[in-house]
């Protein structure tokens, strides 16, 4: 049962990635592609009605973890507390962001919110990229699995990559999401963004990916995220956001699969690496959460999947 969690939990952090990772790209984006009111008023309304939504996968990844492996939650976030709670108020301040902006029409009001919304998509983005590359390459754990490093060992080269790959990639979905979602002068200038932008984030997420010894699901990401970047390049908005989003899901489903059967390994004392089985609940413990998960996560994913039906017209300025 803890390897299914595992995949769950993998699955949960893919699809907060995949939709989340639009979400700051459009965040991110909101000034540079909307030139005056209006069109910074379109940007933010692709993601209006699904924002909040989209958090949610985040918020059941962490119950999951919680849960399924309690001392691999305790020991990430209290050893990488720091960015965690970066990641917390930079999502903090985007939420309340997206809900403040339109309460006053004063151009300095909107300004402002305008720079929380983008300061809140682009620290989150980078620091997922910064996580998650210190996961998969390790940690300093004592032998009783407690983080034994500083905030220096995770602010590695690799560590950096991640997070500059993370947050290309995740600025290139967004801007290819705004061409889909947008018509008009918003949509040219997302695609033209779009076209300068695919060929960095191939180069970086293949340069990441080529660092953490992923294998074959490493390569079909690097493919498909450049397939995207092609169909971008002729006007496939379809074809490249939905190359982005499966390039996102393949980058999290290799590391993942480089990571099990360790849940956290250890760089200093091999006996602190946190693994499926020693991180894992007691099995009737997951047995239990395997009922609820199976009972509610599909009246979940309906839901979501009927949001994005009602909402799925092109905006225009």
């Amino acid at each position: 049962m803890g390897t299914v969690w595992f995949v769950l939990i993998a699955g949960l952090f893919t699809g907060y990635f995949v939709l989340e990772g639009f979400d700051f790209g459009v965040g991110a984006l909101v000034r540079v592609l909307g030139r005056d009111e209006r069109s910074r008023a379109t940007v933010v309304g692709t993601i209006g009605p699904v924002w909040d939504g989209n958090e949610v996968w985040l918020i059941t990844a962490a119950g999951a973890m919680f849960a399924a492996f309690p001392m691999w939650y305790a020991t990430l976030l209290s050893g990488f507390y720091l960015p965690m709670l970066a990641i917390l108020l930079a999502l903090i301040g985007r939420g309340v962001a997206f809900e403040f902006r339109g309460k006053r029409d004063e151009p300095w009001w909107r300004a402002r919110w305008d720079a929380v919304i983008a300061v809140g998509s682009l620290v989150p983005a980078f620091l997922w990229g910064l996580v998650f590359a210190n996961i998969v390459r390790g940690v300093p754990l004592s032998a009783d699995h407690e983080y034994a490093g500083g905030l220096g060992d995770l602010l590695s080269p690799y560590a950096l990559l991640g997070g500059l790959a993370f947050l290309v990639v995740f600025v290139t979905h967004g801007a290819y999401f705004v061409a889909l979602k947008t018509d008009g002068p918003v949509r040219s200038r997302a695609n033209a963004l779009g076209r300068r932008l695919g060929p960095v984030a191939v180069v970086l997420l293949a340069t990441f990916l080529a660092g953490a010894g992923t294998g074959l699901l490493a390569a079909a990401a690097g493919i498909v995220l450049l397939g995207a970047v092609v169909a971008n390049r002729f006007g496939r908005e379809g074809w490249a956001f939905a190359g982005t989003a499966a390039a996102i899901a393949l980058t999290v489903a290799a590391l993942f699969v480089t990571l099990h059967p360790a849940v956290l390994p250890s760089t200093s004392d091999p006996a602190g690496t946190l693994t499926v089985a020693n991180a894992a609940s007691a099995p009737y413990t997951l047995k239990i959460m395997t009922w609820v998960a199976a009972v509610f996560a599909p009246v979940v994913l309906l839901y979501q999947g009927w949001t994005y039906w009602v909402f799925r017209k092109r905006l225009a300025a």
